[in-house]
């Protein structure tokens, strides 16, 4: 499909609610956690342009994401690249990353402290959604859930939620608050289908939309590790290595063939395959995506996102259940 065709499909895509609440984000989000290391300024211009061009909306960081960098590279883009209220904009607090050892500090104090930092670097005011990075277990979690509604009633945040919890910690942050919470941030994919179990039917019940990272299995679900590991590829890397490693093995290996084998036959790209199937799953709000390369977007935003027909959907979940 040409890039012209592609461009006129994509310009409607579909806004989706997040949970119950009235906040609505693209279909994909725009993940920017390589931006200020491996993405650089004129890269990460581009690829908000292009996600812009394509219907996308909302971009999705962090505080700790390459330091503070992320924040920063996005806010140099605000009123360049686009106005403030043409994107919807997700960041977290909570997580640092001093030498590349992670800390987690969710402390009324931290938190709100990182927020200030957040919007100096991003250059605004407030947030559409401020997420708690991961769960603490040396801070009560009520005060953890203080910070997120101070920032709520305060205006820096227009929304609140929480990332890298399990099922049960989602569904007690739930109760606790005294406030929705709208939003919980957890990798999901064909390779990593663990929140089905307790995550997804407790964010469901509390009324949040789940933001799924990691959509496309770290990359591997693009087929693009199969039989060999690219130079210039995450798996190549000193730092991003681990993290591919695990999906690299003879069960993930066969969900990858399983879905090129399935996209070949639709005459679809295992990127779409992949995006498609689990933006069809309960309480999935946005599938958030993180290309390093303009190239990288660009192939995924051939994706139809349209959900897969029913009997191939049943037997790649049924090829992945164990992953």
């Amino acid at each position: 499909m040409g890039m012209r065709a592609s461009a006129r499909k994509l310009a409607a895509m579909q806004q989706r609610y997040v949970g119950n609440s009235g906040l609505r984000v693209s279909a994909l989000s725009l993940g920017t956690m390589t931006w200020g290391g491996e993405t650089d300024e004129q890269d990460a211009s581009e690829l908000l342009r292009t996600f812009l061009n394509s219907g996308g909306r909302h971009v999705d960081t962090a505080a700790s994401y390459a330091e503070g960098r992320s924040e920063a590279m996005l806010g140099s883009l605000l009123g360049d690249v686009v106005s403030r209220t043409g994107l919807t904009i997700s960041t977290k607090a909570g997580m640092t990353t001093p030498d590349g050892r992670r800390g987690i500090d969710t402390s009324r104090n931290a938190m709100l402290t990182g927020l200030d930092a957040s919007l100096a670097r991003l250059g605004t005011d407030y947030v559409d959604i401020w997420f708690a990075e991961a769960w603490d277990g040396n801070v009560p979690l009520e005060e953890t859930l203080s910070a997120l509604e101070f920032a709520v009633r305060s205006g820096r945040a227009r929304y609140a939620g929480i990332s890298n919890y399990t099922g049960w910690q989602a569904a007690k942050a739930a109760v606790l608050a005294g406030f929705p919470l709208v939003a919980a941030q957890a990798e999901y994919s064909f390779l990593h289908r663990g929140p089905e179990a307790e995550l997804i039917p407790a964010v469901e019940d509390a009324g949040m939309g789940l933001m799924a990272c990691a959509p496309l299995g770290r990359g591997v679900l693009t087929g693009k590790y199969r039989g060999s590991i690219p130079s210039g590829s995450r798996g190549a890397s000193a730092t991003g290595s681990a993290s591919v490693e695990q999906y690299l093995a003879e069960r993930p290996s066969r969900t990858v063939e399983a879905v090129c084998t399935a996209a070949k036959g639709l005459g679809r790209t295992p990127q779409d395959v992949a995006l498609g199937w689990l933006l069809a799953q309960h309480g999935v709000a946005t599938a958030v995506v993180g290309p390093r390369t303009p190239v990288q977007l660009k192939e995924i935003l051939e994706a139809q996102l349209s959900p897969l027909p029913p009997e191939i959907a049943r037997a790649l979940e049924d090829v992945s259940a164990a992953s």
